[in-house]
Formats: structure tokens, sequence, C-alpha cells
């Protein structure tokens, strides 16, 4: 641990966490697909945006706070559902106790490592995520459960084909842990001795169960287990996503749009927010940066639904440039996901500390008093910046097959 463990910029954060996790670890956070083109566009996308600050005419009081599907929140960034966090042993509980203490929205995947009642206990401002997995009554069972625990609003992610390899090797990931695999994991391990006391102390090893997806007086399944059934569920319809929608019957989000007839679409299937996302260069490598397509997104839906944006989020200004170009709030994965490595809780409170003084000083910089206020004039935007995926009539429903 750095004699200061206060880090001032994601980036630090990224490089102790680098540091300080075993190359698996660290390889599974970074993840991508492919090339890594996808990733890299993410982040360099925000930089080629650039601010329009006013010099005289600023406020003394800046008001940072929103809602997204109607839960309050202090800042108009949430915490992005990730999977299995092998980087802290209080993983997902560490992330909602921090999001509580900074005011803001905990999304909560369900290939998590803790349980939907312990995070929703850390933090009941929650969101829970879903993926097109199982049966119907699997998926619906799983639902009354993130709803009995309290969860506030649904995530349905759909941006995700299976796609598999990376040009710099994908990281080893075991199973479960056991006597001969950590002897196999040592020469990865042993070099992070601060990872490895930290396990020490909670008393446990790396949970690589999923126990949001256990069946009524089942086990936990592996995440390996839960992935196969994942890949084994035929994708959804529109239908589908209508059916999910109503089953559920409260705030729902569905994550993974990009194209303006998605869009749409989500819309007719009575969808209350989408989320511009390409996960986050994990799917389909040399998809374009989500905050390039936000702004086409943004203007077919108009005010029907919420927008959000999620991919390459690393700063304050990367936020107020997601909300000046359409987007409600964003998500944040591997931001914080560096953060919790680096010093834990703190650490990703750390992080929403950066976010929060990086958008006050955009806001103040570009002479507003809300991030409500935030729109394009306060963007410079490259020609051709902005794209149009999808932008035709929305193609008729393809007819349900002849069972």
């Amino acid at each position: 641990m750095p004699r200061n463990p206060w880090f001032e910029t994601v980036a630090e954060a990224q490089r102790r966490a680098r540091k300080r996790l075993p190359r698996s670890v660290y390889g599974a956070l970074v993840a991508g697909s492919e090339r890594g083109r996808t990733i890299d566009a993410n982040l360099a996308a925000f930089a080629e945006l650039g601010l329009a600050p006013r010099v005289v005419g600023h406020h003394a009081e800046r008001d940072l706070s929103t809602t997204v599907l109607g839960v309050p929140t202090a800042l108009p960034v949430l915490i992005s559902p990730t999977g299995v966090q092998a980087v802290h042993p209080d993983g997902e509980v560490a992330v909602a106790r921090a999001a509580a203490n900074r005011g803001v929205i905990m999304s909560l995947s369900s290939f998590a490592s803790k349980p939907v009642e312990e995070v929703s206990d850390a933090q009941p401002d929650l969101f829970y995520q879903l993926y097109w997995s199982g049966t119907r009554d699997t998926m619906v069972q799983r639902m009354d459960r993130a709803r009995a625990a309290g969860a506030k609003a649904l995530i349905v992610t759909l941006d995700w084909s299976f796609s598999h390899g990376r040009d710099w090797g994908s990281p080893s990931i075991p199973e479960k842990l056991d006597l001969r695999t950590a002897l196999r994991f040592a020469p990865d391990v042993l070099p992070r001795p601060g990872w490895l006391w930290q396990y020490a102390r909670s008393g446990s090893l790396p949970d690589l169960s999923v126990p949001n997806l256990r069946a009524p007086g089942g086990q936990s399944p592996t995440f390996f287990g839960a992935y196969g059934e994942w890949m084994q569920t035929a994708p959804p319809t529109w239908d589908d996503v209508k059916w999910l929608r109503a089953e559920w019957g409260g705030p729902f989000l569905l994550k993974g749009v990009t194209r303006v007839d998605d869009a749409r679409r989500a819309v007719d299937a009575g969808v209350t927010a989408l989320s511009v996302s390409n996960h986050g260069g994990n799917n389909l490598d040399t998809t374009p940066a989500t905050i390039r397509v936000l702004p086409s997104v943004a203007e077919a839906v108009g005010d029907q639904v919420e927008v959000l944006l999620d991919g390459g989020v690393r700063r304050g200004s990367d936020v107020a440039k997601a909300l000046a170009l359409g987007a409600r709030a964003v998500l944040i994965g591997r931001a914080y996901l560096w953060g919790l490595a680096a010093n834990g809780q703190a650490g990703v409170e750390n992080v929403l500390d950066i976010l929060r003084g990086g958008l006050d000083s955009a806001v103040l910089g570009l002479g507003h008093s809300s991030v409500h206020e935030l729109s394009p004039e306060d963007l410079v935007i490259p020609p051709g910046f902005p794209l149009t995926l999808g932008g035709g009539d929305v193609p008729a429903a393809p007819a349900a097959p002849v069972v």
C-alpha cells in the first residue's frame, strides 16, 4: 500500500491496481476483445471533444444532482454492474457502501460475487442487472428475488455476442479454487503479497461462484457454469423484451443500444430507460465509441425514455460531455474497479470524489449552475464526430416461426 493511499486521477488508480493485483486478475478487469480497438476508441473519443468555457458569469454554487428512473442521486454517475470481483474480499458490498456514502446509485450484476440481499443492505438505492439466460421461469425467480431484496429498477443487458479471443491473450480464470489450483496460480499470486494478505486477513478465498443465480434450495453455480447456461440460451426477441418488461412491472433499463432503430424499438417495447453501451469494448471489436452515437440515439427517443451512457468515462469532464450530448447520467465500470483494487471501499469513494470534482469544475467553467443546463453549445465537436447507426426506418419485426 502506498504511504499515501489517496490518488488524484483514475489513471493513477489503474496504475496502483496493476501493481497490486495478480496478472490474471488485472487482465480479467482490462478484458476487451480481438485487437482492443473499441476499448481504445471509447477513451479516445472523449479526448477529441473540447470544452468551450466562459470567463465571466460563473456561479458560486452548482447543483450536480439528478434522478435516474425516479431515484435521486447526488451525481449523474451510477455504479455499472460488473461480474465476479476477485479484486477485494468485500467485493460488491464495499462498492455499495462507497456508493451509499457518496449518494449514488449502485447497480449489481447477476454475475456478482455477493448476494443481492447483502448489497441492498449496504445501499438500498440498488438497480439489479439481468441477462437473458435460462428458462422464463428461472428469470422470473431471479427477478422476484431481486424485487424482494428491494431492487428499485431492472437492467437488462443484451449487448453481448460471446466474442472470444484477444491478441494479447486472455487471462487464465479457474473454474474454482482448490489446493491444486492454488499451487498452479502461486507464481502469479505470490509476487502480489498485498492482495494475498487482504484475503488471508479476511479468512476467505476469492469466490468464483455467482450466488444470485442460485436456484431455490440449490447451490450457487460457478461463474463458468452460469456462463454456459447463458451461452446455451436462445437469444431474445423484441417480444421477449416486452415480456420481461411486463414481468418486472417497474422501472426498466435496456443496456446495449447503439443504433437508432434499436432505440426506437426499445421505446415500442415499453422500456423506461436505455443505456448507450458497447459493453465496455468487451463485445464486437471495432464497434464505435458510445459517445459518438449518443447524440443520434438521444435525438431519436427524445423525452420518451431516459438515456444513459457507459464506456470510457474516466474524468468528471467526460461526464459533462456525455450530459451535454443528451445523456441523463453515465455508468462507470473499470474506473471504480481500479479504485476498489487500489484501496478498497475508500478507493471507490476516491474515484467518485474525482468524478465529482471534475464535473463540478466543468460546470463552473462552462458558466452553469446545474448539470441540467449542459448542452452541445458547451462543446467543441470536431466535424464528423457524431455517428448515426441504423438511421433508416425501423424494419418490420420478423414473423414468428411456425411451430
